[in-house]
């Protein structure tokens, strides 16, 4: 081969590494600053692009997906003088690369100060328990203090949560106990309105049961009432009408007499200790012969019908 020949052969490979320099690929989710001379010259976004070499220089690609960065616990006094210990975590995202890779040196050093500063500014405002019931509030004011203060870097905060607080040990102690109070408390109120609601219940309970007793006796008696009066009024009814059938009858002075014979029987009978004997009653030996010629007379009407009746056969 000749001279010439391996000279363009040199030219044709140095060209062809030219090419190759000279063509930059970037990334999905990813840009690159292209400085020119030692100055910014422009930023290349996803796709293929071609840059002069040994003139242009590129940056290590900078992510514009969204970052965790997870800091370390930083010291936090309280307003009531209450040191703890809290760490956060941050979410940001590049929106400017030429912000971001000029604006400050070191962002992730730079986000994690402001956040340990930010922090130390709020929580000095708020007392201990405060401060454990306001994490929303804490994460909101620090999310907008930060993404005011890292605009000029390129970095937009999405969220910024705080972690875990670390109160001292005797301060956790002291807390765990008046939980524990606290749920005792509750307990007790609960079993004491539990015990109200069931004496109630029973007292509730006792007040029906005596009023439905009241009831019942009351219609007991009512119905022992209604009972009473129509036995009166059925043995009126009985005395009424049999007063009428002796009416009816015609009854002989006898009859009269031995009715009234038999009511002094009865009174004699009784717990009295004075009788009072009617004036009419005064002759038992007549009372007594006239009994005998009512049954002799009754005797001898019953024989006549029988002859009567057997006469009347033949």
């Amino acid at each position: 081969m000749s001279t010439v020949g391996i000279v363009f052969l040199v030219l044709g490979v140095l060209v062809l590494a030219i090419l190759c320099a000279s063509i930059r690929i970037v990334r999905q989710a990813t840009s690159v600053v292209v400085e020119r001379l030692g100055k910014y010259h422009k930023t290349l976004e996803t796709g293929v692009h071609m840059v002069i070499p040994f003139f242009d220089r590129c940056s290590r690609p900078i992510s514009l997906k969204e970052i965790v960065a997870d800091f370390k616990p930083q010291p936090v006094i309280t307003k009531d003088n209450v040191t703890m210990q809290i760490d956060t975590v941050v979410y940001f995202q590049v929106t400017d690369s030429k912000l971001f890779s000029y604006g400050v040196d070191s962002p992730i050093k730079a986000i994690e100060n402001l956040t340990a500063t930010t922090l130390r500014n709020i929580v000095g405002e708020l007392e201990l328990d405060e401060t454990l019931t306001s994490r929303d509030t804490v994460n909101t004011k620090m999310r907008v203090i930060l993404d005011e203060a890292t605009d000029p870097w390129g970095i937009k905060i999405n969220r910024v949560e705080l972690k875990n607080i670390l109160p001292p040990k005797d301060i956790q102690e002291a807390m765990e106990k008046q939980m524990r109070a606290e749920r005792e408390r509750r307990e007790q109120i609960l079993k004491a309105e539990g015990e109200k609601k069931s004496n109630i219940l029973v007292a509730e309970g006792e007040k029906q049961a005596q009023i439905l007793r009241a009831e019942a006796e009351k219609q007991t008696k009512i119905l022992q009432a209604e009972a009473d009066k129509a036995a009166t009024i059925a043995r009126a009814e009985g005395d009424s009408k049999a007063i009428d059938m002796i009416n009816k009858a015609n009854p002989t002075a006898a009859y009269i007499t031995l009715q009234g014979f038999e009511a002094l029987k009865a009174l004699a009978d009784g717990n009295a200790t004075k009788l009072i004997v009617p004036s009419e009653i005064q002759n038992v030996s007549g009372l007594l012969a006239s009994m005998t010629e009512v049954v002799a007379s009754s005797k001898n009407s019953d024989k006549k019908q029988a002859s009567k009746a057997s006469d009347n056969k033949k």
